[in-house]
């Protein structure tokens, strides 16, 4: 019958041209005559929807605006992330919150220096946790994957594996970890050390077993959509990173800068600690001193090898924001670790040492170190650490742009709730800055600002604008603090409660809270730049990365958006 096939091609095409889409067509040809029964807009594969939106524009049925417009967020991170093989039908064993996107497969390790040890040979691990601290770094960075009993999705496991780009499932809390047995155990089954699983990191499923994946692979339409994208976006995107490797994958991926770099990550490096421990527990202002000296090359470094990696793009470096007592030892490990020694007839002098980084403990515990002795409150008590860090970036980026490199040093200051802060803080960021760049002789620009994560900061932007060259949101802990939750005890204890009764439709810590922290934003955004109309004003918390709220931050008309590479 050519005479209806060939009727049946010509109302195919014309269907597909009226729609501008790809069509699900249903027919029936009943004695020599077509009958159309039927006729939708066809199921797809995200490949399949990113390759039929391309070839659309190349055939003139649509723009390349009408093309991005069919995309979604999820069609591009399907892309860019291992998945588990749509066909395989293994029923998980736990879930828990899905993290960081992707899936891995590998050996349940518990033991975070095994797992460094073990993925360093090039073995595949998944480390199991309860929790984890940035004491944790290396054996996260050597494991294929992460799987926490607790925690939410802004946890330090969540946070840290969102910008390493490694599958993390958080708040597990349906598994029970005996770490003296090395195992895990559910309702149904108890996993071993060594035993094999993998993380689904789409739908946060545990599955035992080696599970089929498919590998991500970024195809020659979905560059060329995203460099449409590229064209006619206003918000630039900037990447949070802390490592010289996070830094050149994401300039690889496009970013336009580094939007927040952690310099607290680089004090647990193993071999910061001990010179940072050395600091804390320094008696004297002279021994401080020269804990922070020896301090100071090795931030340089760090800093010189994210400059050389972002070259021409600007590199936001947060200084130091975490409370001292994160970096010592837990109070309980401490006091088990003296009782052994005494039991043993240790000798004095580790002894003693043991003791005294006990007091060190016991001194700087407090009640609730969110809203503690860190970020510029601890800088004003010790304003030589955040001259040490600045000497350290000034001497980087000189160092460097007398090699040829062009550095942009953007320095902002945490948890700013008063404008009187930034301005004493930022005076003698300039007079180091000064110093530095005399003794190279350098000269440089560079910018000064703050996070906006304290409500009174964003109810007070007006004047803290006057010392700032930008804002950037740090909406994690600004979350926190407007909700007055603690984001990993809510996420574990009671915000299922919140969505199954309604009280609550989503999540505040994954999707920015429009009503509330929203609220406060546009005051800052608004209060700021009619101070400051030079202003720059940009995101830093794990919203940046979330679609509604990036759409939510270009109604704010933020200037950028920074997420994990």
């Amino acid at each position: 019958m050519p005479t209806v096939f060939q009727q049946l091609l010509d109302v195919c095409k014309l269907l597909e041209r009226h729609f501008r889409d790809m069509q699900d067509i249903e027919f029936t040809v009943e004695r020599g005559k077509l009958f159309l029964l039927q006729t939708r807009s066809g199921k797809r594969t995200a490949p399949a929807t990113i390759r039929i939106a391309v070839d659309m524009v190349s055939e003139g049925l649509l723009d390349k605006e009408q093309a991005l417009l069919r995309i979604q967020p999820g069609h591009i991170e399907q892309l860019v992330h291992r998945q588990i093989d749509p066909a395989h039908k293994g029923r998980p064993v736990a879930t828990g919150l899905p993290a960081s996107p992707g899936a891995a497969t590998g050996r349940v390790i518990f033991d975070t220096d095994e797992a460094h040890t073990l993925g360093g040979r090039g073995e595949s691990v998944i480390l199991v946790r309860e929790e984890t601290t940035p004491e944790d770094i290396h054996g996260m960075i050597a494991a294929k994957g992460v799987l926490i009993s607790r925690g939410g999705m802004t946890s330090h496991a969540a946070v840290v594996a969102r910008g390493m780009g490694k599958p993390a499932i958080v708040g597990c809390e349906q598994i029970r970890i005996d770490v003296g047995k090395e195992s895990f155990s559910t309702r149904k089954v108890t996993v071993k050390k060594n035993d094999i699983i993998t993380i689904d990191d789409t739908t946060g499923n545990v599955l035992l077993g080696e599970v089929p994946t498919i590998e991500p692979k970024l195809s020659g339409q979905a560059k060329q959509l995203l460099k449409w994208a590229d064209e006619v976006r206003r918000l630039g995107v900037r990447a949070n990173t802390d490592t010289p490797e996070g830094a050149a994958l994401a300039r690889e991926f496009g970013a336009g800068g580094v939007g927040l770099c952690r310099t607290e990550r680089m004090f647990n490096a193993k071999d910061r600690l001990p010179i940072v421990l050395e600091m804390i527990l320094a008696a004297t202002d002279a021994e401080r001193a020269k804990a922070l000296e020896k301090l100071r090359p090795l931030q340089k470094e760090d800093f010189k090898e994210i400059f050389r990696n972002m070259h021409d793009l600007p590199v936001t470096i947060r200084l130091l924001d975490l409370p001292l007592h994160e970096f010592l030892p837990k109070y309980d490990e401490l006091a088990a670790e003296i009782t052994a020694l005494e039991s043993k007839g240790t000798n004095t002098e580790l002894l003693d040492s043991k003791k005294r980084m006990l007091r060190k403990v016991v001194t700087l515990a407090e009640h609730n170190p969110m809203l503690g002795h860190r970020g510029c409150r601890l800088a004003l008590s010790h304003p030589e650490i955040y001259e040490m860090q600045t000497r350290a970036i000034f001497e980087a980026a000189c160092e460097l742009r007398q090699e040829g490199i062009n550095v942009r040093v953007e320095i902002m200051l945490p948890l700013i709730g008063e404008a009187n802060e930034i301005r004493f803080l930022r005076e003698r960021i300039t007079v180091v800055a000064s110093e530095v760049m005399g003794e190279l002789g350098c000269k440089m620009d560079y910018r000064v600002g703050t996070m906006i994560e304290v409500p009174r900061a964003a109810l007070t932007a007006d004047e803290i604008a006057r010392y700032a060259d930008f804002f950037s949101f740090g909406t994690n802990d600004l979350t926190q603090a407007t909700f007055a939750f603690s984001r990993d005890d809510a996420e574990a204890k009671f915000l299922k409660d919140y969505f199954d009764k309604k009280i609550l439709a989503v999540n505040p810590f994954e999707v920015l809270d429009r009503q509330g922290v929203g609220r406060l934003m546009r005051i800052a955004v608004e209060g700021g730049r009619r101070t400051n109309p030079k202003l720059t004003v940009g995101i830093c918390g794990e919203h940046g990365g979330e679609p509604s709220s990036v759409e939510f931050c270009h109604e704010l008309g933020l200037d950028y958006v920074s997420c994990s590479p």
